[in-house]
């Protein structure tokens, strides 16, 4: 009970003090402070605890502080000491303008108990700014006809200061025609008027060149010039006469622009030309060439922009009427501003609810009030939203509205809205206030990833290393979020052999592929699969692209060699006549590439040879010609090394080994063939006496043979040299018609070499019954060996893939 009667005593003595501060407020007289413009901050303005009569303690007990209009401090207390110092240098002109005197009005209030002082600080002017003319330079036209003591108003210069420091007086430069009288306007601005003390007279000096000079009353004085050209003109000697001097006018602020102020009216009695008016502003400042328009020819004022009575009251506004000559009327039209509806709506936001989920049905948004402090038309109020907005208002309980969403949004059409709230009222002049608000839209997973390919070509060489980087493909989803992380995978091939497990990988994250082992161009050149994206999403979505990779070829594969054999039981030996000719066919080493393109075009190149020069290959076809004439001094045996070698990077090569036998003619006796291991020295008996029995048998039919070949060897022996003759028709030996077949190019097909074949004929002599003897020629396209006479037959066959058929026999 003590308790409660003793919190009743405390706020009854708070409700006491402020009502004395309310009534000392208004009662009592401010204190006044002075302070000179331009005062660096810190200055001593008082002493505060002196002042009210307080101690320092108590002054810093009761808590002091200083409050000023607008909470703008220019002033700053020491709550120990009770100093109170100016807070910055101060800048008259900024805070009063044209006013005076300029005073800045504060509280001092004290906490405990509650008492406030009122106090003014007075802003005393210093001169620190010129005169200035806001035309630095000004036509006069003066008639000719002008008498004496005619004078002719003048721009007047600006000068921010005021008082004393304002301008004083106007002089002009000595001359024998005009003086300057200073004039004073009804709001105290002095302005110039120059006075004509001397007819002029335009035929003697048609233009007169013044230096006008402002001067304002500071210490030390300052001043402004101006150069005014008077021009002299004749025959119109009448100026324009308003109706009335000065016209009072009364506009309401919120009057639209366009609208009439007041029509001016001036009458000049000269006529034609001389009599024309224009009317138009004399020394309009920026305000009221912003606010007002004058029609020239009607001197209609019209408004240009709305009014603010806040901001400025009234306007002086001085008309000039001009003739078609030099001569003006003048006038001025007080413009009154009445108040009318100033206080617009105020927006008052209680709940604001983003991001909002898409897909959503009918969704608060926000919750908000509203006021007007006016009252009546001016104080009800209209809110609005914008056009073409997802949203609407609903109105709920008295000035209170929710906003809420019309249709489920979109977060991939629109992820953000701005939202103009319009709050108006129905004064006159209607005023509004515009609240923006912001609400973002939260992601749905509802888009599919998608690929920026539909399909995907990447190349990689074979034999690579494993885990090489081959390409990588790239998805994106609409969504954002976990909905937009993607996570790719390889699906499952549409052909079921195809390892693709065991050939490529790819990074879940980033959708890059990697080869898993070496490729193969001769086992795989190209092969697809299908790659999946999957968002993260709840659901997740998917889609898939195809990639398709291309193997490119290596030269990893050397020539091969398909004939002559080298796996052969025996080597193949090649039979050459001693009286070939030079360019003489000798065989032809077939070889092929397993690579494609330029790995598998091939060269043919002569590496080793018993006696160099005597045999040539060409280097396209692999055909083994010999080079020259043989002679009687060449060895009977040669063995030859040809190098094949393909046109890869770096070139693989291979090489083959071939046996050539030189023979006179088909009697000469069997050589053993190299590198074949001597027959048995002891053949079997039986074996001796059949060939002894087929020999007798045969003779009659060889001696026809051996009669046969000597006339066709004597029709060849007419074209060869005369030694060459003789040689085989002492020998016996059976020439055979040799054609020389001209070398062209190697027509590369899938195989690397010569898509050309040859026939091979043999033709036996007698002399021998236990040799035969070949001798080869290329006659048809197939390769075919015939043996006449032979006791044995030895078969050789072989077939590849690209369509060769050797038979040897």
């Amino acid at each position: 009970m003590e308790t409660s009667r003793k919190r009743i005593c405390r706020q009854t003595q708070v409700i006491f003090f402020f009502l004395l501060g309310l009534f000392m407020e208004i009662a009592g007289e401010p204190r006044r402070y002075s302070v000179v413009e331009e005062t660096e901050g810190n200055y001593f303005l008082t002493n505060l605890a002196k002042d009210l009569g307080l101690g320092q303690r108590e002054l810093s007990r009761r808590g002091v502080r200083v409050v000023s209009k607008g909470n703008k401090l220019h002033l700053q207390l020491n709550q120990e000491t009770g100093d109170l110092l100016l807070n910055e240098k101060l800048d008259r002109e900024e805070l009063c303008g044209h006013t005076e005197p300029c005073v800045l009005r504060f509280q001092v209030m004290l906490e405990n108990p509650l008492e406030f002082f009122q106090a003014e600080l007075q802003i005393i002017d210093i001169n620190d700014h010129s005169p200035v003319f806001l035309d630095k330079e000004m036509l006069l036209k003066v008639s000719e006809s002008s008498p004496s003591g005619t004078t002719f108003p003048l721009k007047n210069a600006q000068d921010m200061d005021v008082g004393q420091n304002n301008i004083e007086n106007y002089v002009i430069s000595p001359n024998p025609y005009f003086r300057v009288l200073t004039q004073k306007r009804s709001d105290g601005r002095k302005y110039p008027q120059l006075v004509l003390e001397k007819a002029l007279d335009r035929e003697e000096e048609p233009e007169i060149k013044l230096t006008l000079t402002a001067q304002d009353g500071g210490s030390p004085p300052l001043s402004g010039t101006a150069q005014i050209h008077v021009e002299v003109i004749d025959i119109n000697d009448n100026a324009p006469e308003f109706q009335q001097l000065i016209y009072r006018v009364q506009i309401p602020e919120d009057s639209p622009i366009g609208f009439l102020i007041v029509t001016v009216s001036a009458t000049d009695v000269d006529l034609g030309a001389n009599g024309e008016i224009s009317y138009s502003f004399f020394q309009a400042s920026d305000e009221i060439s912003k606010n007002f328009a004058i029609n020239p020819l009607t001197g209609e004022i019209r408004l240009k922009e709305q009014l603010d009575f806040e901001r400025v009251q009234s306007y002086e506004i001085n008309v000039e009427a001009k003739d078609a000559g030099s001569f003006t009327g003048k006038c001025t039209v007080l413009t009154q501003v009445t108040d009318v509806n100033d206080h617009a709506p105020e927006i008052t936001m209680s709940a604001l609810t983003s991001p909002i989920p898409e897909n959503s049905p009918e969704t608060v948004v926000a919750v908000f009030s509203v006021l007007d402090l006016d009252s009546g038309e001016n104080g009800k109020i209209i809110c609005s939203i914008g056009e073409d907005l997802p949203f609407f208002l609903k109105s709920s309980v008295e000035n209170f509205y929710t906003l809420l969403t019309e249709r489920p949004l979109d977060r991939e059409k629109t992820a953000e809205y701005n939202i103009t709230i319009t709050v108006t009222d129905l004064g006159t002049p209607m005023l509004k206030t515009q609240l923006n608000i912001t609400v973002q839209v939260s992601d749905v997973n509802d888009n599919s990833p998608i690929f920026s390919q539909t399909s995907y070509t990447l190349s990689v060489r074979e034999n690579n290393q494993p885990a090489l980087h081959i390409g990588g493909v790239s998805a994106t989803d609409r969504d954002s979020g976990s909905n937009a992380q993607l996570t790719y995978s390889l699906l499952p091939p549409h052909d079921p052999h195809l390892p693709l497990a065991s050939l490529v990988s790819i990074n879940a994250d980033n959708g890059q592929l990697f080869a898993l082992r070496a490729l193969d161009f001769e086992a795989l050149q190209a092969f697809e699969f299908r790659v999946g994206a999957t968002d993260r999403g709840s659901p997740p979505l998917s889609s898939e692209a195809l990639v398709r990779v291309v193997v490119l070829d290596d030269n990893d594969n050397s020539p091969f060699v398909l004939y002559p054999l080298q796996n052969a039981s025996a080597p193949c030996t090649e039979l050459v006549p001693r009286a070939a000719e030079p360019g003489y066919l000798v065989t032809k080493v077939v070889a092929v590439d397993g690579d494609s393109g330029q790995n598998a075009w091939l060269s043919f190149q002569l590496l080793k040879a018993t006696e160099p020069g005597l045999f040539g290959v060409w280097a396209h076809n692999g055909e083994v010609r010999t080079a020259r004439l043989l002679s009687e001094r060449d060895a009977a045996r040669h063995r030859l090394v040809v190098l094949v070698k393909d046109n890869g990077e770096p070139p693989l090569s291979a090489s083959v080994t071939l046996h050539v036998l030189l023979v006179d003619g088909f009697s000469q006796p069997y050589l053993p063939l190299p590198e074949v291991a001597p027959e048995r020295a002891q053949a079997d008996s039986l074996t001796v006496y059949l060939v002894i029995a087929l020999a007798s048998v045969s003779s009659l039919f060889l001696f026809s043979v051996l009669v046969f070949v000597a006339v066709r060897l004597c029709r060849r022996s007419r074209a060869a040299p005369l030694g060459v003759r003789h040689r085989e028709a002492s020998l016996g030996v059976c020439s055979v018609p040799e054609g020389h077949f001209p070398g062209h190019l190697v027509d590369v097909s899938g195989t690397g070499t010569l898509s050309q074949s040859y026939q091979y004929e043999v033709c036996l002599t007698g002399g021998s019954g236990t040799s035969e003897f070949k001798f080869l020629k290329p006659v048809l396209p197939n390769f075919q060996v015939r043996s006449l006479g032979s006791e044995m037959e030895e078969n050789c066959n072989y077939r590849n893939d690209l369509g060769f058929n050797i038979q040897l026999k």
